[in-house]
């Protein structure tokens, strides 16, 4: 872990700090949270403070977090202690070009939480803040939890309904939704994509997932994901069934002709 460049003392809060989350809760805000990490270029632009909540409505077959999916597993904890975390770094965070990132689990199933975060992180520490969701919650994100986000990363796991709800168990139509949402307010999008031989990974399929980002006209960047295993042994710890523990993964040829599909489009890839 990085040692902080220089201390950063936090301006004191109370019950009564203007913050969105305290104008709704009255108190001070917190929530389950999970975990957090320091990571970079894949959570956001730069080196970024990760914060991970807990909970999920979704039960992706690739999962690598399956040890997140219950609110249960996490702890609870005021958006202080967390933002306090992410003060001891924030000079590092800073001169990277990075920020943070509000990541789950599914964050939006604690709008409220989520919204503290992403406003503190920007107006107490002033990093760029990013949201990574499915989209399926997507009306629960207010317009001033967007107003506090700079970057929304945001999963289309598949185009075909049918896929998708296998896949994740849910419908696809809310996700769609709040990307279009995201599209009409002009906040910058990027999409991720896994690519799973056999699975998502047919031409329509990847096709039209890259049709309907590049119709959006605010993603700046897809990342094309190869399906790896390292969440199959947090499955088998947790007595799950990893349906996709032998399934292949994808090679770099495969990776390569997916992403070409989306910079036909005009897309970026990564």
């Amino acid at each position: 872990m990085p040692d902080p460049i220089l201390p950063v003392h936090l301006p004191s809060r109370s019950a009564s700090a203007a913050t969105p989350a305290a104008v709704v809760t009255r108190r001070p805000a917190g929530g389950m949270f999970h975990s957090w990490d320091l990571s970079t270029g894949v959570d956001g632009p730069g080196t970024r403070f990760v914060a991970f909540l807990a909970g999920c409505p979704l039960r992706c077959l690739y999962c690598h977090n399956p040890d997140t999916w219950h609110l249960r597993d996490g702890r609870r904890i005021r958006a202080d202690e967390i933002v306090s975390e992410a003060a001891k770094c924030v000079e590092f965070i800073r001169a990277s070009g990075g920020g943070a990132t509000v990541s789950g689990g599914e964050p939006l199933l604690q709008p409220v939480f989520t919204g503290e975060l992403l406003h503190r992180f920007k107006h107490d520490l002033g990093l760029h803040t990013a949201l990574d969701t499915s989209g399926f919650l997507g009306t629960r994100a207010t317009d001033a939890l967007l107003a506090d986000t700079d970057l929304v990363l945001i999963d289309i796991k598949s185009w075909d309904r049918a896929l998708h709800r296998h896949l994740t168990g849910q419908r696809l139509a809310p996700t769609l939704d709040f990307a279009r949402r995201l599209a009409d307010l002009g906040k910058e999008v990027w999409v991720r994509f896994v690519l799973v031989p056999g699975l998502t990974d047919a031409v329509e399929n990847v096709e039209g997932v890259a049709a309907f980002a590049a119709s959006l006209g605010n993603v700046t960047r897809v990342d094309v994901l190869p399906f790896h295993k390292l969440g199959v042994a947090k499955w088998r710890a947790l007595g799950l069934d990893c349906t996709l523990a032998d399934a292949p993964v994808p090679t770099g040829d495969q990776t390569a002709q997916a992403r070409a599909v989306f910079e036909a489009r005009g897309l970026l890839t990564v």
